[in-house]
C-alpha cells in the first residue's frame, strides 16, 4: 500500500498520508507529496482537493526523528527545499484545499494544514512546534501568518500543543466539529466548492494568494484587475445568468 493514497470523487480530490502509525514525513514523503500537488497545476477536471490522514489517531506527528539523527549539515539544504518544495506546492495549488485534521497535527504535521487553504478540525486534534525540542527551526511563517505573535511564540517556545479549541479560537482551525461529524463535514464543504466556477476558483485563489503579500490597498487593487480579467470569461456571465434565471449553473471552465 503506497504511504500517500490519491483518490477522485466528482471534481474532489483526497489526498491521504497514509505512513503509519503516525505519518511521520520521510524526504521520500515529502519529495511524493510536492509532486503530487504539483500535477494538479495542468488539470483542469478538479475544483478540490482534501489532505486527511490515514491513521485513526493522528493527523501527522511530523519529521522522521530516526531519519532526522542520521541526517548531516551538509546536506540539510538539500531536505529543506525538498520539504519548502512540498508546502509551496500545497499553498499554491490551484485550487482550495481543505485540511481534514483528525488528530494530533505536530511540526511539519501543523504546517501542511496551515498551508491549506481551509482547516477543518475534530475537537480530539491538537496542534503543536515541538521543533525547539530536537534542535530545530521551522514552521513558524507559515503558522504566523494564521495566529497572533504572541500565541505563536508560546507554542514554539515551550513546544507544548494547544487544543482543537484552542487553535479554533486562535484562528488556526476555521470548523471545529465531533469527531464523528469530521469526514461528513469536510466532504460537504468540497462538493460545495466543487460546484463552482472551475476559473473562478483559480483566479480567486490566486488573487488571494497574492494579495496576502501586498499592501491593503495594493492588494485590493490586484484582486480588482483579477476581476476585469474573470469578466471576460464565460462562467462568469454563466454564474451571474444563472441566479437571474434562478437555476443551477453549468460552468465550462473558460
Amino acid at each position: 500500500m503506497s504511504e500517500i493514497e490519491v483518490q477522485q470523487s466528482g471534481r474532489v480530490v483526497t489526498v491521504t498520508m497514509n505512513r503509519q502509525p503516525v505519518n511521520a514525513l520521510t524526504s521520500a514523503l515529502y519529495e511524493e507529496m510536492g509532486e503530487i500537488f504539483l500535477k494538479f497545476v495542468s488539470r483542469d477536471d478538479i475544483n478540490c482537493v482534501i489532505i486527511a490522514s490515514g491513521s485513526k489517531k493522528t493527523f501527522c506527528a511530523g519529521k522522521d526523528l530516526k531519519e532526522f539523527l542520521g541526517a548531516t549539515v551538509e546536506d540539510d539544504p538539500r531536505q529543506a527545499y525538498i520539504v519548502r518544495r512540498a508546502f509551496e506546492a500545497i499553498r499554491h495549488c490551484p485550487v482550495p484545499v481543505i485540511a481534514q485534521v483528525n488528530g494530533p497535527a505536530l511540526g511539519a504535521g501543523c504546517v501542511i494544514a496551515a498551508v491549506a487553504d481551509i482547516r477543518v478540525a475534530s475537537e480530539k486534534a491538537t496542534f503543536g512546534l515541538p521543533e525547539v525540542n530536537v534542535g530545530r527551526c521551522g514552521g513558524a511563517a507559515h503558522i504566523g501568518r494564521l495566529i497572533p505573535q504572541g500565541a505563536l511564540r508560546r507554542m514554539y517556545f515551550t513546544a507544548e500543543p494547544i487544543s482543537a479549541a484552542e487553535a479554533y479560537r486562535l484562528g488556526l482551525v476555521d470548523v471545529l466539529v465531533a469527531p464523528e461529524a469530521l469526514e461528513e463535514t469536510v466532504q460537504a464543504m468540497a462538493a460545495k466548492i466543487a460546484t463552482k466556477s472551475p476559473i473562478g476558483l483559480r483566479i480567486g485563489k490566486k488573487s488571494m494568494n497574492e494579495a496576502e503579500e501586498m499592501a491593503i490597498d495594493v492588494g485590493y487593487a490586484r484582486e480588482q484587475s483579477y476581476s476585469t480579467m474573470l469578466m471576460r470569461t464565460e462562467d462568469a456571465r454563466e454564474a451571474t445568468l444563472s441566479l437571474v434565471e434562478k437555476r443551477p449553473p453549468v460552468f465550462v471552465g473558460r
